[in-house]
């Protein structure tokens, strides 16, 4: 009994655990001497111990160093850096960390004595830090700016890091050869925190706010390709987008935003627009600085201009004004084109008068296309209408073309086909132009074929006259539907109408799982009833008729049926087998055969089809676009300004008369083309005409803008951006030490209680 148990007490002491190095008694004395902070025992005692390893550490790889660097123990620091076996190890990045220079500029020295540049290199094997990780990058993630600047004149730099989405020849794809991913992964994120540190931007751009923005849109993609880093992306961006929202709080008038978001740096295609800064921000769908107050200010001066009564008008005005514009449309063509300098003309150019305009002559549109679409066709003659309304629709359709090629021109086709509307456009103008051309091809075949008075019903099913109809009928849905792009303008209507697309998304995802779900059961149903299709079983006591139904007898029909079955519109019987009678040996009776396995394996696809789609995808949409609503809600604010805003620009950049008389060239409509023209005839030393796949045409600045108002405002923006920040800092901390005095009082006044 004494063996077995001697035994098993050496097996647990030789049980092997993490190995990691202990402190001995010795060295723990030699940790508590380094506490205290009397550098003459330290001394004493390595005087004493001439072979002691001074940079002997604990298990969490901390040495007497790092103890003296965290005490802010700056004599210590010297003399136990003066040691001729000292190793820095990564003590100066925690003196950088904590945000002490003296500490960090002694510790620095001490690695140039040592190998000179080896203050630059990249720390390894640290406890704290990832592998080559650098000063500056420890500086700039902390924020701490007079850090930032002492190593800055120090040299010191950092790199900025390639997206995950970059595959160069020179650095991506030699990294991917030598490293493993996780560890590119990390350094990237790593460093992507220290460059995107607001701290860190102000002192290495003169334009913070464009860094921002391209450091958050290079995120964002970065967030959408690397996706095991997602959130830590996210998060990046989300944050360095608010810098700049905070720098734009900083602006104190209206003034200041102006000259901010008149910078076209960064964004050269949009000398059209008065403000590029702006444009770029809507282009990389920059919300919370869009939406600024300070932002919206500005927008709404520039869209009333001066006409402030709109803004306090009640809505009934605001529609007699619009149906008065529809009056008045004709007396703008006349003064926009012999008096374009008036003081009336000046006035129909501002963005809030153009939108009247543009309202007024669409609702003229609408009426057309409802005269049209409401003819009398009881004895309409094949080919196409003869009405006045459809030339009208013509030059209405031709206007509007123009005004969408027009806006492509100026805002780039990148730019242009990522907004939801203009596709809606398109299309509905694609739908108008489609129908024009069948009704020429139904002219066409009624002047060669004849029967032009030929009844309807005896028409072919693809008469040309036919498929215009359909078309028409789409076209005109899609015509009166953009009415919601109006109500996107409007307070109250706006937000729900922005939520309505919001879910359009979501369900356009969940067609998908449903089109796979239709799919499958489609082509394992669709032959399944394909011989019984037609058969009509007769009873023999009632002599009632039943017949097959066409539901599983091939393609088409299988597919009707589960589709309807989404909507609860398909009969239950669609899974019945229905097979003729069969002869028996009675004359007066017959046999009536069922395949039930057959019957059995229609209702189980039919039933499970029901029970996927309907029960389990349907409800999880519902609860997807409940999700999305609520997302959108407490976000309503925010995502409602930023497509208002859109809108506010598209009608910045339309023209001053509306279609159908945007056709007629005007001063204003024909002057940047004549402006275009000459600068490619003639470029001056600053600019050059261009022209790409892109952003079409566009007039470049070779220089680089300089201003000085820029440079004043944007000093001001960033000194009141970190005294704010600094302040709130302090009156956290006040907070803080506030609540622990409260805290402690309690305390203190429950022990006398008690006592």
């Amino acid at each position: 009994m004494f063996n077995i148990s001697g035994q098993l007490a050496d097996r647990l002491k030789k049980r092997e655990s993490v190995t990691v190095p202990y402190l001995q008694d010795i060295e723990k004395e030699f940790f508590d001497l380094v506490a205290n902070g009397n550098v003459a025992d330290v001394r004493q005692f390595l005087e004493s111990q001439p072979d002691f390893n001074i940079n002997v550490s604990d298990f969490q790889g901390v040495t007497a160093l790092h103890v003296a660097v965290h005490d802010r123990n700056l004599p210590m620091v010297e003399y136990l850096l003066s040691h001729p076996d000292i190793d820095p190890g990564d003590t100066h990045l925690h003196a950088i960390r904590d945000n002490e220079q003296k500490i960090a500029l002694v510790i620095l020295d001490k690695l140039n004595e040592l190998t000179m540049g080896l203050e630059f290199v990249g720390v390894t094997q640290s406890s704290d830090f990832p592998d080559d990780t650098t000063p500056l990058m420890v500086a700039a993630q902390c924020g701490h700016f007079d850090m930032i600047t002492f190593l800055r004149n120090r040299r010191h730099s950092i790199p900025k890091p390639h997206p995950p989405y970059c595959n160069c020849e020179a650095v991506c794809k030699i990294e991917r050869e030598k490293s493993d991913l996780l560890t590119i992964g990390r350094m990237r994120l790593f460093a992507y925190k220290a460059i995107t540190n607001p701290a860190y931007i102000c002192q290495t751009v003169d334009d913070p706010i464009l860094q921002a923005f391209n450091l958050a849109h290079e995120l964002k993609q970065a967030a959408s390709f690397d996706r095991e880093f997602y959130h830590e992306y996210k998060r990046l961006s989300e944050n360095v987008a608010q810098f700049a929202t905070d720098l734009i709080a900083c602006a104190r008038s209206v003034e200041e935003v102006e000259v901010i978001l008149q910078q076209s740096t960064g964004f050269a295609h949009s000398s059209k627009f008065l403000y590029p800064r702006l444009l770029f921000a809507l282009s990389i769908k920059q919300r919370t600085f869009v939406a600024h107050p300070n932002v919206q200010q500005l927008m709404s001066s520039k869209w009333v201009e001066g006409w402030y009564e709109w803004k306090i008008m009640p809505m009934w005005m605001k529609c007699i004004h619009v149906a008065f514009r529809i009056v008045l449309l004709p007396v703008m063509l006349v003064v926009v084109l012999f008096a374009p300098n008036s003081r009336w003309s000046k006035r129909w150019q501002s963005p809030v008068n153009k939108f009247i305009s543009s309202t007024a002559s669409y609702l003229v549109f609408l009426l057309v296309v409802f005269l049209q679409s409401n003819i009398d066709k009881t004895n309409q003659l094949r080919g196409p209408p003869n009405t006045v309304y459809v030339w009208i629709l013509v030059l209405y359709i031709v206007s509007y073309t123009w005004a969408s090629i027009r806006l492509c021109v100026i805002h780039g086709p990148e730019r242009y086909f990522t907004s939801a509307w203009n596709w809606f456009d398109l299309i509905m103008i694609f739908l108008f132009i489609l129908t024009f051309m069948y009704w020429i091809t139904a002219a066409i075949d009624v002047r060669i074929n004849g029967q032009l008075e030929l009844e309807r019903k005896y028409w072919h099913k693809y008469d040309p006259t036919l498929i215009a109809e359909g078309i028409f009928c789409w076209a005109t849905i899609m015509a009166f539907l953009k009415l919601m792009h109006i109500c996107q303008l409007d307070y109250n209507l706006g937000p729900l109408q922005l939520s309505l697309g919001k879910m359009f998304k979501d369900v356009g995802k969940f067609t998908v799982l449903f089109s796979i779900m239709m799919l499958a059961f489609t082509a394992g149903t669709c032959k399944l009833y394909q011989y019984y299709d037609e058969m009509v079983q007769t009873d023999d006591q009632s002599k009632m008729k039943v017949q097959q139904a066409s539901s599983f007898v091939n393609f088409v029909a299988s597919l009707k049926t589960l589709f309807w079955a989404l909507f609860c519109m398909s009969p239950i019987e669609s899974a019945d087998v229905v097979i003729e009678n069969l002869p028996s040996d009675s004359e007066n009776e017959t046999v009536i055969n069922q395949h039930t396995f057959t019957e059995f394996i229609g209702y189980l696809s039919f039933a499970a089809f029901t029970f996927i789609s309907v029960i389990l995808i349907l409800n999880m949409l519902i609860a997807c676009m409940s999700n999305t609503l609520t997302k959108v809600t407490e976000n309503v604010i925010v995502e409602w300004i930023f497509g208002r805003t859109e809108a506010y620009v598209d009608y910045m950049l339309t023209t001053t008369l509306p279609p159908p008389f945007n056709i007629v060239p005007t001063y204003v409509g024909v002057q940047p083309v004549i402006e275009y023209l000459k600068i490619w005839w003639r470029p001056p030393p600053n600019k050059r005409a261009r022209w790409d796949i892109n952003h079409c045409c566009f007039i470049e600045t070779t220089e680089k803008e300089t201003s000085d108002a820029f440079d004043m405002v944007m000093g001001q923006l960033v000194q009141r951006y970190f005294r704010k920040k600094e302040k709130q800092e302090t009156e956290n901390e006040v907070e803080r030490l506030t609540k622990e005095i409260v805290e402690l009082r309690s305390l203190l006044r429950d022990a006398l209680t008690t006592d």
